[in-house]
């Protein structure tokens, strides 16, 4: 036995092995000791090898599932070893088979998979800093492909997609990939283009991929190759349900960095929980599918108005007298069809699953019928894809009974009069019972012993029993089967026969049953595509549907896409602070265009910059998936891009300080940014000592005004920047202004145009507890510097009186480091040019 475990082990290195024994499935060596230390199980030991004991491990065969899961979610993919011999014909151990290799990223069974979330298989090509993807839902048989240029774009699309497995090229050594929980090396040969091309067109029986839009992304291809391949390899049978591929341009979307994902909190907090994230606050989805495809939508943008102003139009027409309402209790009865649908092609679905498929069809007449309700084209189109499936909806009810067992395996799914062979077998089987009655009390009558019972157990089959204290009495037709303490068990030759009868009429039923269930999965394939279509029409209208509601209720308006380069917002909220705030929001305009095209943003801390900021780039976001927004109204021309560098955080791992990432993202926000951007910086140049820092914000707010032209925010607590609107006509000073009130501050959370006259930043400090010696002591020194009295001179600045703070402009005489900048061309600087100018900007300052 073990030999044959070691055979099957060699073939699949990098799994865990289920090996069936019995009711158990079995793990040994290191297999046994892994799985014993993430599910919690005994660990023993067996047999020896080399003198050793051999560790082991099992789980309960009937249970396996919610094991699977534990193992999966830690990201260990295990081979199911089954026995396929028959024991009674089998020499030696019986013949076992891997049947499939459950994987993180190949989850299709409903009880290992999230349901409100996309579970990911991802494929990684790379040629140089040139990387082509392929990533498939094998729960949904959702199948794309893109390119991307850069280890920043890489790093985007992995968070974009959060894929539960990534397979790359054993070549490539980007931490960002290589460090992922489910990360697993493929060989060269497995991403070769040609035998990829080859294979895909195999599957979805084309000539070429040019009707798919792939056919030039060469390094995709060859993705996609290697994972289909991977698929095939670990469910062990064939993949109707991946019909296709779809080209996935970034040109199409907004594009964000990770870093911008992560500030906007779309679908995580800051501190990775799903709490108080757009996410939480927009998804009241009815179905599953309708969830996921909600996530996707948020983290995938559109920049193609024609779509967007579609889905305005169809939330608008569902907003109308409350007709969401209508559209959204007919939704109710619709189960998970994507992902029963994928479990049906691959063999897998279970009967309930029938019986949800069956309701969600049923119920697909009166969804049809409320949106003819609603004037509008995108759901007029999306009501004709969802169709109507009568003959389907009739079989289904006739062929499965109302409430299935989980499994197939002990049969009673099907429902009586589907089937007259089944019928007719399962009648000698119900009528058993009152055969077995009337032999009980025959034999009584015979032979006058008042203990004698007929009866039945799944090892002995059918037997008489009588007392001990009676058996000496039972006639010689009577052949002793079983001796029990109490009892003796006989079988007399009628017995005998009705037995060989009953059984066989069981286990024919059975095996008809099973035999009928496989026609009702090979029937549904047959309408594969179209359900699969229907799936995809209903998950969009409950999108449509939830949006609608949230338009209602949170007092959502419709956005207007405009040709002028504007971002104006009136009375803008952000939506998830709104949500746990007890007293009300207030709310702030906001205007950029051309003339106006940065905002300098000055206040105290807690004073709301960073929130106006946000809310901002939330409601640019929402815009662009077709949603509605937090505002009385808004008007914006689409943008390319939404950047953001907000908060402090360092990541030693890399070995990058706070200071590094902060650069970091500035520069990637400096070299990516362009007109049709939208850029929020917040608090630049802070890691650093106070002129070094100053004069990089500096500099960054000047290039993203006059070279990038993009639409920015920038926040500031460098009081010397809000002289910048005067050199430059395309920036304008706003502050979220506050006010003493018996020597405690107010937050007015209100935006004005003009900057900020104090900080408050002794005042937030008493709010936070800060000590009231040090308060005191700070308060005094405070005063020597802005009196400039101080002959002590700060840390990191040179010896000499500390200078006011609003030295930069105040002076009668402007100060050199401004003359140097007014003369300075900037388009015509070379980057090794900027940084001595840089220098001598310094050098000026001090």
């Amino acid at each position: 036995m073990m030999q044959q475990y070691l055979r099957i082990k060699a073939d699949h290195p990098q799994d865990l092995v289920f090996y069936r024994m019995g009711d158990f499935y079995e793990l040994f060596y290191d297999d046994a000791k892994k799985a014993a230390e993430i599910l919690d199980i005994t660990l023993t030991a067996r047999g020896k090898s080399g003198g050793e004991p051999i560790p082991m491990a099992g789980v309960p065969y009937h249970a396996a599932e919610g094991y699977l899961g534990r193992l999966v979610r830690a990201g260990v993919s295990v081979a199911i070893a089954e026995q396929i011999g028959d024991p009674a014909e089998s020499k030696g151990p019986v013949e076992r088979k891997v049947v499939r290799v459950v994987t993180p990223g190949t989850l299709s069974d409903e009880a290992l998979l999230q349901d409100r979330v996309d579970n990911l298989l991802l494929a990684i090509n790379s040629r140089g800093e040139h990387f082509g993807l392929a990533y498939l839902d094998l729960s949904s048989g959702r199948f794309r492909a893109l390119e991307v240029d850069g280890e920043e774009a890489l790093a985007s699309e992995l968070q974009r997609l959060d894929p539960a497995e990534t397979l790359y090229l054993e070549s490539l050594y980007l931490p960002v990939v290589t460090g992922r929980r489910g990360a697993r090396s493929q060989p060269e040969w497995e991403f070769d283009s040609s035998s990829a091309r080859r294979a895909l067109n195999t599957q979805f029986q084309s000539h070429d991929l040019k009707g798919f839009g792939c056919d030039d992304l060469d390094l995709a291809i060859g993705a996609a190759g290697c994972l289909l391949q991977y698929v095939k390899d670990t469910q062990r049978s064939s993949l109707p349900h991946i019909r296709s591929i779809s080209h996935e341009n970034r040109a199409e979307s907004v594009i964000m960095d990770a870093a911008t994902r992560r500030n906007l909190e779309i679908d995580l907090n800051l501190a990775g929980g799903e709490t108080h994230t757009l996410l939480a606050v927009l998804d009241k989805g009815v179905t599953a599918m309708g969830s996921r495809l909600l996530r996707r939508w948020l983290h995938r943008p559109l920049t193609d108005v024609a779509i967007l102003q579609e889905r305005q139009g169809a939330i608008g027409a569902l907003c109308n007298n409350y007709l969401y309402e209508t559209v959204r209790e007919a939704l109710k009865p619709i189960g998970d069809m994507e992902r029963i649908l994928s479990r049906v092609a691959l063999r897998s679905a279970r009967p309930r699953d029938l019986s949800r498929l069956c309701a969600s069809l049923a119920a697909l007449p009166r969804l049809r019928s409320e949106l003819n309700l609603c004037p509008a084209p995108l759901l007029a189109s999306l009501s004709d894809q969802a169709g109507d499936y009568p003959t389907l909806v009739d079989l289904l009810q006739r062929a499965i009974i109302d409430n299935p067992p989980v499994v197939i395996r002990d049969g009673g799914v099907i429902a009586e009069g589907y089937d007259s062979e089944l019928d007719e077998l399962r009648q000698i089987s119900s009528n058993a019972g009152d055969y077995l009655l009337d032999i009980e009390r025959r034999e009584r009558e015979a032979t006058g012993i008042s203990t004698l019972k007929v009866g039945y157990n799944r090892v002995h089959g059918y037997y008489i029993e009588i007392s001990r204290a009676q058996s000496d009495q039972a006639p010689a037709a009577y052949v002793r089967r079983q001796t029990l303490k109490n009892a003796e068990r006989f079988i007399t030759p009628e017995l005998k026969t009705f037995e060989d009868k009953a059984l066989s009429s069981k286990s024919r039923a059975l095996a008809r049953e099973k035999a009928l269930y496989e026609e009702l999965l090979e029937r549904l394939n047959e309408d594969l595509g179209a359900l699969q279509d229907t799936a995809a029409a209903v998950s969009q209208i409950d999108v449509l549907a939830c949006l609608a509601e949230r338009a209602d209720s949170l007092s959502l308006c419709q956005p207007e896409f405009c040709d002028e380069q504007v971002f104006e917002v009136s009375a803008g909220r952000h939506l998830v602070v709104e949500q746990v705030l007890e007293e009300p929001f207030i709310a702030n305009d906001t205007l950029l265009n051309t003339q106006r095209r940065m905002l300098l943003i000055t206040g105290p801390n807690m004073g709301g910059k960073s929130t106006y900021m946000r809310q901002n780039a939330v409601i640019a976001l929402l815009a662009h998936i077709g949603s509605f927004v937090p505002a009385s109204a808004a008007r914006l021309a689409p943008i390319d891009r939404i950047f953001t560098r907000i908060g402090s955080s360092d990541d030693l791992a890399s070995g990058r300080s706070t200071f590094m990432v902060e650069m970091t993202e500035t520069a990637n926000i400096l070299h990516n940014a362009t007109p049709r951007s939208l850029v929020l910086m917040d608090e630049v140049g802070r890691g650093t000592s106070t002129f070094d820092g100053l004069s990089l914000a500096w500099a960054a707010a000047v290039a993203l005004a006059q070279r990038v032209q993009a639409f920015t925010l920038f926040a500031t607590h460098y009081f010397e920047m809000t002289a910048l609107p005067e050199q430059c006509g395309t920036m304008a000073n706003v502050h979220l202004d506050a006010t003493e009130h018996q020597d405690h501050v107010v937050f007015l959370h209100h935006i004005q145009e003009g900057p900020a006259n104090r900080s408050f930043g002794l005042q937030v400090a008493k709010l936070a507890g800060i000590p009231a010696p040090v308060l005191a002591a700070a308060q005094d020194k405070l005063a020597e510097l802005e009196s400039g009295s101080s002959q002590n001179p700060a840390p990191l600045r040179s010896p000499g009186p500390a200078p006011a703070q609003a030295e930069l402009f105040a002076s009668a005489e402007p100060h050199p480091a401004v003359v140097a900048l007014e003369g300075l061309d900037v388009d015509d600087l070379s980057p090794r040019q900027a940084q001595q100018m840089l220098y001598q900007l310094k050098a000026l300052l001090e």
